[in-house]
């Protein structure tokens, strides 16, 4: 059960020289959503959306979005907010979420950030990396061989050029493993070696906060949750997506693994199978990215006065 989700510290809601912006992430599952509406409502403050899919109007039940009801009571930012046709990368989401955030602080001490995707937390606490440009025509070869090869092939060369970024990021977003190959095959240097400048001031104070459960729990519960969104039609949303499975947004576990099946490549079971064994893989590269960021508390799902506690001894 949640710990006293009404009792707010007076010093959290009053006595902060800085705002404070107060970062929810974890793998999928783990149990964000529920944690960032009983933190909103005991702190009078939004939730801001750190999902680079859950901001795509068109993908709904295969990305596990907060439901009408759940965000009934609390304003969410980053839901629904844009289309798969207008694609949004990280650095444009810095941008929006920024100018979100400089209104919300204008009437509240705390905000809430929210979600799994490193890069994007990243981008909106720390800064972007100012990245060399890139050859066109490499841009161009490395896509035609992505979609002549296969992702696969273009994994493993990226492990030879760059093992240290591997160990964090995506392997399965082609968008990720071909802007890491267009930086190394263009400077002969690591992608990695790009990614180290120094981090951005920002006008509020960060709280790093991670979720975690025991892994067997957390398995369970992706599984689970797989199993609700197939029955809640995964499969027909994913159908009425196959025109647009060429967008980056759909790059994506959830869909990717519908999309054969619906050509007929394998049976509903593999489908299923590899739905849920590839959305453990992701929990699991979300969880080492979020413990190879050193900065964030590791804290249950249901331990709401950890967090309070955190927040009124933050300065």
């Amino acid at each position: 059960m949640a710990k006293a989700a009404t009792f707010v510290p007076f010093s959290v809601q009053s006595s902060r020289s800085l705002k404070t912006l107060l970062i929810i992430a974890g793998p999928t599952a783990v149990g964000k959503t529920a944690l960032c509406i009983r933190l909103a409502k005991a702190l009078q403050t939004d939730v801001v959306s750190a999902d680079s899919r859950q901001l795509y109007r068109e993908l709904t039940i295969g990305t596990a979005k907060p439901t009408l009801s759940e965000m009934q009571d609390v304003p969410h930012h980053f839901i629904d907010s844009h289309s798969i046709t207008d694609a949004v990368n990280a650095g444009r989401y810095e941008r929006e979420c920024l100018a979100v955030l400089d209104k919300l602080f204008q009437t509240k001490d705390t905000v809430i950030l929210s979600g799994g995707t490193g890069l994007y937390i990243n981008a909106v606490c720390f800064g972007l990396d100012d990245m060399p440009p890139v050859d066109a025509d490499l841009r161009q070869n490395l896509r035609d061989r992505w979609e002549t090869e296969g992702l696969n092939i273009l994994q493993q060369e990226l492990r030879q050029l760059d093992p240290v970024y591997v160990q964090t990021a995506d392997m399965q977003n082609p968008a990720r493993v071909l802007r890491a190959l267009e930086v190394c095959l263009t400077t002969g240097q690591p992608y990695s070696s790009f990614r180290q400048k120094q981090p951005a001031q920002r006008p509020f104070q960060s709280v790093f906060v991670a979720l975690d459960r025991p892994r067997d729990e957390l398995y369970n519960r992706i599984d689970t949750r797989m199993d609700a969104m197939l029955a809640g039609g995964l499969i027909e949303e994913a159908r009425s997506l196959l025109p647009y499975r060429h967008l980056s947004a759909l790059q994506t576990v959830g869909y990717q693994e519908i999309f054969p099946y619906l050509d007929g490549s394998y049976e509903y079971d593999e489908m299923v199978r590899l739905l849920k064994r590839n959305s453990r893989r992701y929990a699991k590269r979300q969880l080492t990215w979020f413990h190879n960021q050193g900065d964030y508390h590791w804290i249950g799902p249901d331990d709401d006065q950890a967090i309070y506690t955190l927040l009124s001894t933050t300065n």
